[in-house]
């Protein structure tokens, strides 16, 4: 876990003609001036005097010392994300400046910015950010969540991910925080790993094109689920374009696309993908309900489910697991005391099931006469 540097800063961290205006001590009409930028103070050290005090523990100092900091002149905010400032104060511009693409650009080139704010940066920030960052291969190796947090990127290019699988295993750093990490490691051995370029490749746009597709077709699937299993055609291209990608680009899909793409990982032949889809953190009880019902994924995928306590939580998964004939005999057993009786009398009539549970169902139903 990466320490986040925190303001206040200590006083004596302060350069020292700035103190008089930072002690929480001292006057607060001095503060407030100070807050406000109306006192001989230029550059870094206006920019960390007004972060200092946006910390005060005087609400009308700190909200004006934000104010202030917010509306900071670029030729004045800019220099300064380069200089060598506190870290809790560029941790702070980096904070307030999130969509400031320049300044995000300034502090990942910046030594003096610590790990976890390049991290939080690494988390939302555009491609071209994301580029600078993964080319500092000695931060990246010494603060491992910050690959990982790149990785989960949407806006990370595929080819930029590769290369930050690779640097991993090639360093034999263990990236805990991604999921399949083991699996995406046997995935890219072999692979010509492409260098860094300053333009992405064909297979970065596919790649972003998919999510950006995927997106759009989840929305479409929420306005318009009606329950049922089969592929609308609005997934053609969606489909298309997943059944296109390698196993290291579906793993990632798996994890940053949205329902629409899960929904077709989950069902992928591929062990690993389908594992990496109903793995994949966001996978919601609704999800898992339509893949406990589908005959199309495997054994592994019901399995995964019905072990998943929050989701067997849920009676509908219980009774689509039951009446799947892929699910393992021993956990379907293991449901069957949970269904009520007219879904046990419907399993006993159930085709395809295994003839032991049709058998106990039918004579569980009976208790209920």
């Amino acid at each position: 876990m990466l320490a986040t540097p925190e303001l206040p800063i200590p006083l004596d961290a302060v350069p020292e003609p700035l103190r008089r205006f930072a002690d929480p001590n001292g006057p607060t009409a001095a503060r407030m001036m100070a807050a406000r930028g109306m006192v001989p103070v230029k550059g870094g050290d206006l920019v960390l005097l007004l972060a200092q005090l946006s910390a005060d523990a005087d609400p009308g100092v700190s909200k004006s010392a934000g104010d202030t900091l917010a509306e900071l002149p670029e030729t004045v905010l800019l220099p300064a994300c380069g200089q060598d400032l506190h870290p809790a104060v560029l941790h702070e511009v980096a904070l307030r400046f999130s969509t400031h693409d320049e300044v995000l650009a300034r502090l990942a080139q910046n030594h003096a910015v610590a790990d976890a704010t390049i991290a939080a940066i690494s988390a939302h920030c555009p491609e071209r950010i994301t580029e600078i960052i993964s080319v500092n291969q000695q931060r990246l190796l010494g603060a491992p969540q910050i690959i990982e947090a790149l990785y989960k990127n949407r806006n990370t290019r595929m080819s930029t991910a590769d290369r930050l699988i690779e640097l991993a295993a090639r360093h034999e750093v263990e990236l805990t925080g991604i999921p399949m990490f083991e699996e995406l490691k046997r995935a890219i051995q072999g692979q010509l790993i492409p260098e860094a370029s300053e333009k992405p490749l064909p297979s970065d746009a596919a790649f972003a094109r998919a999510l950006e597709e995927d997106s759009d077709q989840d929305a479409v699937a929420r306005d318009k689920a009606d329950g049922t299993e089969e592929t609308k055609e609005e997934f053609i291209s969606l489909q298309s374009k997943i059944r296109a990608m390698n196993v290291g680009e579906k793993i990632r899909m798996a994890l940053l696309g949205n329902a629409a793409a899960r929904s077709m990982l989950v069902r992928d032949p591929n062990r690993v993908v389908s594992m990496a889809a109903i793995a994949s953190p966001a996978m919601g009880d609704g999800e898992a309900k339509n893949a406990a019902q589908s005959r199309e994924v495997s054994e592994d995928v019901l399995r995964f489910i019905a072990k998943k306590r929050e989701w067997v939580r849920n009676y509908e998964i219980k009774r689509h697991l039951c009446k799947n004939p892929k699910t393992p005999l021993a956990l379907s057993m293991t449901f069957l005391a949970h269904l009520r009786r007219n879904d046990l009398r419907a399993l006993a009539r159930s085709r395809g099931i295994p003839g032991a549970l049709k058998e106990a169902a039918k004579q569980r139903s009976k208790k209920f006469d």
